[in-house]
């Protein structure tokens, strides 16, 4: 009985010095926090805060100083806690990176993550990204913070589960000129609430002079236009070969209503030019279009 009682009374002694090993290794290793970048809210909210307008023709990011900037503050608010990356989410047509994204994805310690972005200029799937990679990170414990700026109440099921891991999520948002601009539920599900303000993005947002402004957004003249849907349709052709257009060539003057809308939001994306309205240059495009295609039958 006795050497039972001692040979338990050891069991339960190594048991405690294992645990006390694992805890001093714990102890040992730094937190680890992340930023998460919602950049269609960081435009529009920065840019009517500093430049009044949420137009992103209308001013210009310094992005690389806006990230290091936000990069500095999470080290002052975790102080002892080292940065696993920053997570950028933009919108992109095709989710093909624009010059100012790559130019971000290049970033030492960024991650660019892109939704779609449809015809209206609306980011697409970007929330569903942010939850996916919150969570997974969470549930992986590579993070036990996570800073997320953002306001939009779709956020709330990924800080839910990033939460349900046992990371912690702060919320930073944008001050606003007037009113709010981040979702009351948001607010209510997060560890802690930060507001970056004016003097924050200053140095970092600046609005273009009007003549930058007009330029940015020049209507194409017809030829322009014209030519882009040569170009796009040369691209139509090589993708999907003679057999296509074969099939497509009866319908003239008209395009099926999906391929109408492909060829729209390509020429928008290449114009960097809404075609929206603007019936006699929609005219022009799928007249370089269809042009294009009868020359190669």
């Amino acid at each position: 009985m006795n050497d039972d009682l001692a040979a338990l009374g050891a069991r339960i002694d190594r048991t405690n010095e294992l645990l006390q090993r694992m805890l001093a290794e714990v102890a040992k290793t730094p937190s680890t926090h992340a930023i998460f970048v919602d950049a269609g809210y960081l435009y529009a909210a920065a840019g009517r805060l500093v430049a009044g307008t949420e137009d992103r023709r209308a001013f210009d990011v310094d992005a690389e100083g806006l990230i290091e900037a936000l990069i500095d503050r999470a080290r002052t608010i975790f102080a002892d806690s080292r940065l696993l990356r920053v997570y950028w989410y933009d919108g992109a047509r095709r989710r093909i990176h624009t010059a100012e994204q790559q130019s971000i994805a290049e970033l030492p310690d960024v991650k660019v993550r892109l939704g779609n972005l449809n015809a209206n200029n609306q980011q697409k799937g970007v929330d569903s990204l942010i939850r996916t990679d919150l969570e997974s990170l969470a549930r992986h414990r590579a993070i036990s913070d996570a800073a997320l700026l953002g306001g939009d109440e779709d956020l709330v099921s990924a800080v839910e589960a990033a939460q349900g891991y046992g990371a912690r999520v702060h919320l930073w948002g944008i001050e606003a000129p007037e009113g709010r601009n981040q979702a009351e539920p948001l607010l209510w599900e997060v560890d802690s609430q930060r507001t970056l303000d004016l003097d924050f993005f200053k140095p970092y947002v600046s609005r273009r002079t009007a003549a930058a402004y007009e330029a940015a957004g020049a209507r194409p003249t017809r030829e322009d236009v014209r030519f882009v849907g040569a170009q796009i349709a040369a691209k139509w052709l090589a993708a999907r070969g003679r057999e296509s257009l074969v099939e497509l060539l009866p319908g003239h003057p008209y395009l099926p209503g999906s391929v109408d809308q492909d060829l729209l939001v390509e020429a928008e994306g290449l114009l960097q030019y809404s075609l929206r309205g603007q019936a006699d240059l929609r005219r022009a495009l799928r007249d370089g279009f269809w042009e294009h295609l009868q020359a190669q039958y």
